[in-house]
């Protein structure tokens, strides 16, 4: 019987820690699997700057987004009810080749939403106009 569809972290025999849409399937008593939905492996990196978290796609070469592993090769995995990581997970999986500008340098394109709302000169204009300012 397939159970219902939740985030979890699970540990691998293989020592990988994943993070993915998870549901469990026992339909055969005797070999119960596990389905991944977009499965990626996270970890925490400290700079100078801040802690941050690195997310990549678990395999990186198939094209696929649900993968099956059976049970005996998972040592513990645990329900994630953690906002934060499920939006990053999301947000990760969601994103569009318009949003990316390069994910080799992580580099985005500006939207509405970041508060990219006009170009400079259209920004100086107005605020020009807003304190009275004349052009030399």
């Amino acid at each position: 019987m397939m159970g219902e569809e939740f985030y979890a972290i699970l540990k691998l025999v293989s020592g990988e820690e994943i993070f993915s849409l998870v549901v469990v399937d026992n339909e055969n008593e005797n070999d119960t699997v596990i389905v991944l939905q977009n499965p990626v492996l996270m970890s925490t990196n400290t700079t100078p700057n801040g802690t941050f978290i690195r997310v990549k796609p678990w395999m990186e070469l198939p094209d696929e987004d649900i993968f099956i592993i059976r049970l005996d090769k998972v040592i513990t995995m645990t329900e994630s009810t953690d906002k934060k990581l499920i939006t990053l997970y999301n947000h990760y999986n969601n994103d569009t080749d318009e949003e990316i500008v390069s994910k080799t340098t992580g580099l985005t394109k500006p939207n509405y939403e970041m508060g990219y709302i006009s170009s400079v000169n259209d920004a100086r204009t107005k605020l020009e106009k807003l304190f009275k300012i004349e052009e030399a």
